[in-house]
């Protein structure tokens, strides 16, 4: 993330001025590579409560910690986490500070806060999202290990192994183990397919009730009809190639790509698709991690 090159010119900055705070430490944490290994931890007194704001203008490090310490060192607030990737802002604060109190504050320190409660919305978006990379990735790996190790070579012989290991290779495809084999295979790219690919199935099957033909569904028919041949393939007297890597593989590209290859991953997921429920506790003046909600 870009450093922030508006420094002491922002209504940020001239908060941060007024309440003295040093720029020094935080510039140099912004400059730094990365950020000081571990979580933040905050003492939270039991009676505080918390509120997230969904928030538009955290677009640098730096910004990003001093709105944090300067919304700390507000009376009453015990606790700050901004998000820059997330857009989020989470505040332990008295209960005698509002939330409007606090939406003021933001706005006043030159932050466009969202009208709506998104915020709770958006983070719980992006952490669907980041779960979603880490199936496609672990599971396409799990599927692709078994393919450079034992189907591969069997395919394309003269890249890989001597003929003898080859040949024990293939015993191994045409004894009664191969049906263990592929249904590993396929319940490993079944699962990365409909977990990691949820929400674009769902975007599938409502554009072609609607009668529409999109991109969408044009990859969930491909990935579809790529598994169901491949099942065939495995499970039937059908003769073909079973490709249970390639579903794999167009897993990991397509959500890889839908996480890192666009401006905000989290925009086309921010609908209530997945159930969402949120529990917490604190106990009195216990230390907690101020977390930044799925970084």
């Amino acid at each position: 993330m870009p450093a922030d090159r508006r420094r002491h010119r922002t209504k940020l900055d001239a908060a941060a001025r007024d309440r003295e705070i040093e720029f020094s430490g935080i510039d140099a944490r912004a400059d730094a590579s990365g950020r000081s290994p571990g979580p933040r931890v905050a003492r939270v007194p039991e009676t505080h409560v918390h509120d997230t704001f969904s928030v538009d203008g955290i677009d640098t490090d730096r910004r990003e910690r001093l709105l944090e310490v300067v919304l700390a060192d507000r009376e009453r607030v015990s606790a700050v986490s901004a998000t820059a990737r997330n857009g989020t802002v989470g505040i332990h604060h008295a209960p005698s500070l509002s939330r409007d109190d606090l939406r003021g504050t933001l706005e006043s320190l030159g932050f466009v806060v969202d009208a709506g409660d998104a915020a709770f919305e958006t983070r719980r978006a992006s952490q669907f999202a980041s779960a979603r990379v880490a199936v496609a990735v672990l599971f396409g790996l799990m599927v692709a290990t078994p393919y450079i190790a034992v189907l591969y070579p069997t395919r394309a012989e003269w890249l890989f192994y001597d003929p003898v290991t080859v040949q024990y290779l293939q015993s191994i495809l045409d004894s009664q183990m191969a049906t263990h084999f592929f249904v590993n295979l396929g319940a490993l790219s079944g699962i990365a397919f409909l977990v990691a690919c949820g929400p674009r199935i769902r975007r599938a099957i409502g554009a072609v009730a609607d009668g529409r033909v999109t991109n969408d569904a044009a990859f969930v028919a491909g990935v579809t009809a790529l598994f169901g041949y491949s099942t065939l393939a495995a499970f039937t007297g059908f003769e073909g190639t079973v490709h249970y890597d390639l579903v794999a593989y167009a897993v990991v590209a397509v959500t890889l790509w839908t996480h890192f290859g666009v401006d905000d991953p989290v925009t086309a997921s921010t609908t209530a698709d997945e159930p969402f429920s949120e529990a917490a506790s604190e106990a009195d003046d216990e230390p907690i991690a101020v977390t930044d909600g799925g970084r």
